[in-house]
């Protein structure tokens, strides 16, 4: 029998909770760790559409990236959104498991995954964490030999299937160390500065950050917070498959990102 606390101990050497940062709420989150699972939804998010898909599948667990819940609950009940899913994940008997930055920072999560989309060598942590050459929050990554930013551009639309990216700097930019983010990576923006990155790859920025790139030079590339982390569920949903061969593991086919663009 696999046990909730099984996957979540897989989850655990996969991706360790020290690397997750300090404001996150990470690990297992709801549920009973001695439950049986023979059902598991990987998704980003936890959102109504997807609640309902694994309630309708009757899954026995979810792992999101993003937790559920997030932020101190001062009372659960239905009057709120968090609320309302976490009472019916639980009248549905699942539990949630959600790694969220510790999967970013990880040997193998979403920002060295990410090198590996745009094709970048030698990637290193952005921040290392303490005592480790290897681990910590982003990564830093070297550019072939004439790589431009509309050669980044060009990578972003063909491996995501994007129509277009929002991006800051000139196209023909030479682009020679990068800086990569998932999610909402702006925060890195200085980091990437002082390691001499000339561009930075993340999911989404504010304003006045994309305007301290342009004035320190250094592009930004924005794939959507969606897009910058939705493939990693994927590739989580097939290592779930890999490593619990007994298990039944899909990525949630009803979840989207909110944001279109017309």
């Amino acid at each position: 029998m696999i046990t909730v606390s099984d996957v979540n101990q897989f989850m655990l050497e996969f991706a360790p909770l020290a690397l997750a940062e300090d404001w996150d709420n990470v690990g297992l989150l709801v549920g009973d760790p001695d439950s049986a699972v023979s059902r598991v939804m990987t998704c980003l998010t936890i959102t109504p559409d997807s609640a309902k898909e694994a309630i309708a599948r009757q899954a026995d667990l979810i792992v999101t990236h993003h937790p559920l819940p997030f932020r101190p609950l001062k009372r659960l009940t239905t009057e709120q959104t968090s609320g309302r899913l976490l009472l019916e994940l639980i009248k549905a008997g699942i539990a949630v498991i959600s790694p969220h930055t510790a999967f970013d920072s990880a040997l193998n999560g979403i920002n060295a995954q990410l090198a590996k989309c745009f094709k970048l060598s030698n990637p290193r942590p952005l921040i290392p964490a303490e005592n480790s050459a290897e681990l910590g929050a982003g990564r830093i990554a070297e550019a072939a030999s004439g790589t431009t930013l509309k050669t980044l551009l060009d990578q972003a639309k063909s491996e995501f299937a994007l129509p277009q990216i929002r991006f800051v700097g000139s196209p023909d930019s030479p682009v020679h160390l990068v800086g990569l983010c998932c999610g909402s990576g702006g925060s890195f923006l200085q980091t990437a500065i002082q390691s001499k990155c000339d561009t930075l790859i993340t999911g989404e920025a504010q304003f006045h950050t994309c305007l301290e790139a342009k004035a320190n030079e250094v592009s930004l590339l924005l794939l959507g917070h969606h897009t910058s982390e939705r493939f990693a569920v994927q590739e989580l949903a097939r290592l779930l498959s890999q490593h619990f061969a007994k298990l039944d593991v899909w990525v949630s086919e009803e979840e989207e990102d909110p944001i279109s663009i017309g």
